[in-house]
């Protein structure tokens, strides 16, 4: 008898594709994406345990290689996955608007309770783990900044900054001050810190368009 589909939560690790093949639930996706985050916050990432992870999710472990055959491919995908919920920023019709959108919505990530325990330890595990940084510097960071960039793309656009303007100092400034300041430092990031360095990067790339020292 033909076996038309695996079922999900099947306990034992697939050898081959069944016929017909396995039908991926995106909910079983989401619980497995869920869990890992939450065990990668609770242990690290050098602590996370797949077995622990299909637990977590209710699934048996097939249903987790099924679609990823190792801890870094898993991650990885993940990560990549969840940050296509900053695949555009906001046109609001000017630089300052468009600022201020793109710092409220990384500070809405920055702020959850999982990405503010995970964020430190993936990027220290950077550091020891060159599989793991290429492929995040390769794709998010890209991705990230590439994003960021459009802002300074679109103001040139409207001729509000100049086509030299330094689109990598403008990265670094935007998204390394408000990182510092919740991530690292925990120090409060509410609206008036936001509009604070929405007119202190304003400033720099007006000092930038005119060649004169900021004050």
């Amino acid at each position: 008898m033909i076996r038309k589909r695996s079922v999900e939560n099947s306990d034992a690790k697939p050898r081959r594709v069944a016929t017909g093949a396995a039908i991926m639930q995106p909910a079983v996706t989401d619980a497995l994406t869920r869990a890992l985050f939450e065990d990668w916050a609770e242990h690290g990432y050098v602590g996370i345990s797949l077995e622990r992870v299909a637990q977590r999710a209710g699934v048996g472990k097939a249903a987790l290689y099924r679609r990823w055959p190792s801890k870094l491919a898993m991650v990885s995908e993940r990560l990549n996955h969840v940050g296509i919920d900053l695949a555009s920023l906001e046109d609001t019709g000017t630089l300052e608007g468009d600022i201020r959108a793109m710092l409220l919505q990384l500070r809405r990530v920055l702020r959850h309770r999982l990405v503010r325990r995970i964020l430190p330890d993936l990027h220290a595990e950077m550091q020891r783990n060159p599989a793991l940084a290429g492929d995040v510097r390769g794709r998010l960071q890209t991705a990230r900044r590439g994003r960021a960039a459009s802002v300074v793309q679109r103001a040139i656009a409207r001729g509000e900054l100049k086509a030299t303007t330094d689109v990598t100092l403008f990265n670094d400034a935007a998204g390394g001050m408000l990182y510092w300041r919740v991530i690292i430092t925990r120090e409060t990031a509410d609206r008036a810190y936001i509009e604070g360095l929405v007119q202190f990067i304003l400033g720099g790339l007006s000092s930038e368009q005119t060649g004169r020292p900021p004050g």
